[in-house]
């Protein structure tokens, strides 16, 4: 039996056949929201694909020279055909959407403002969050679809009052719900994650059987506006003036050396930070308005209480205060069992039943009851480590 056999899709909207149902998949150029586009199209649904244009990899001697100016260039434009090549290819329409500039004002000046703050940003999220979700949507209802339909691996369910709800996908190695966090109620109920119940496996031998060119296509690991890793050199790029150097510090003050700018250091980064220290040293926090990056053992790591802000929950009406979860503090991590605290105005206060390491100023604390997705917000810099910055346009 074919993958496709094993496949049993509920339907997208209820009551509505698929022939009757409009579907606007988001299109990345990748595997997974070809497949989605693919096999909808397969099932009787009528498809519309869309891409979004976020990013232009124009090399400056060209815009500097005048040249006339490509609609993106290297793996953006690789992306955008893929895209378009499948829809043609199946017979959907497909559109581009140029949204370049709302990218770097909602995505990469923040990227850049948290780095300089003594954080690491995810803009993922962040683009998930300004971006994405808002400007499917606001396309999809333009053009009269029924559902918004991503590849995220991730499940929609619905709980005992008919309220949907986010589960984590089925292949906890490619489960996105942590990135999808800001998901509201409005966006979930219009949309739908069809390859929340396979396995990344299972989804590439679709697309073969599906018959499309991307099947064996390779998973992005950069960040779209940062090719080949180097964000240093994206954050020096916006802000010039605010890469300057600091001390290297133990936790108890003493001097062991400086650095060339903190945006080259993260919490539990052990990497790169030289020898002659006796034991293993690991970044254990970055003091922004002094710019001092602190050492310490990997004990010194180890957390048990911290704060988040901004928090976004997925079911507004969950009692929050002194509720006990799951809390998820980076994409590789398992998850602590810890009790949450409301502090008001979008803040909470976590502490873990036992220490996490690594919990980083920037990335997000994720809030889980069993496998449902409950929402999260952002680990704050402690305030002794803020700094305002002036991002250069």
């Amino acid at each position: 039996m074919s993958i496709l056999e094993k496949i049993k899709l509920r339907p997208l909207v209820e009551g509505k056949a698929p022939k009757d149902t409009t579907v606007v998949v988001a299109m990345s150029g990748g595997v997974d929201s070809s497949v989605c586009t693919a096999l909808l199209h397969k099932l009787g649904y009528n498809v519309i694909g869309i891409t979004l244009q976020l990013w232009d990899y124009t090399p400056a001697s060209e815009a500097a020279s005048g040249e006339n100016k490509k609609f993106g260039t290297c793996c953006a434009l690789d992306d955008v055909y893929d895209a378009r090549r499948v829809c043609q290819t199946i017979g959907v329409p497909h559109y581009v959407l140029n949204y370049e500039s709302e990218f770097k004002e909602a995505v990469v000046d923040d990227f850049v403002e948290t780095y300089l703050a003594g954080a690491t940003p995810i803009p993922c999220v962040r683009c998930n969050q300004r971006i994405k979700f808002d400007s499917f949507m606001d396309k999809a209802k333009e053009l009269g679809a029924d559902i918004l339909v991503t590849g995220h691996y991730i499940r929609k369910d619905h709980d005992g009052d008919g309220k949907a709800i986010l589960r984590r996908g089925l292949d906890r190695k490619k489960d996105q719900s942590y990135f999808l966090f800001t998901t509201t109620q409005e966006q979930l109920d219009f949309s739908d994650f069809p390859l929340g119940q396979l396995t990344k496996d299972e989804t590439r031998e679709l697309a073969e059987e599906l018959g499309l060119h991307v099947a064996g296509k390779k998973d992005s690991q950069d960040i779209c506006f940062v090719p080949g890793g180097d964000y240093r050199k994206v954050v020096r790029k916006y802000a010039p003036d605010a890469v300057k150097g600091g001390n290297l510090v133990s936790e108890a003050g003493e001097v062991l050396g400086q650095h060339d700018g903190i945006l080259g250091y993260t919490v539990g980064q052990r990497k790169g930070l030289g020898g002659g220290f006796g034991v293993p040293m690991y970044v254990v926090e970055i003091r922004a308005n002094t710019r001092e990056v602190v050492l310490g053992p990997k004990e010194s790591l180890a957390k048990s209480t911290f704060t988040v802000k901004e928090l976004d929950w997925v079911d507004r009406a969950i009692a929050i205060d002194g509720k006990q979860v799951i809390a998820q503090v980076r994409y590789a991590h398992e998850g602590n069992e810890a009790i949450i605290k409301d502090l008001g105005e979008g803040r909470v206060e976590v502490t873990m039943l036992s220490p996490a390491y690594q919990i980083s100023p920037g990335q997000a604390a994720v809030f889980y009851d069993g496998d449902r997705m409950l929402g999260g917000g952002w680990i704050e810099v402690p305030e002794s480590a803020k700094i305002k910055v002036q991002i250069e346009m």
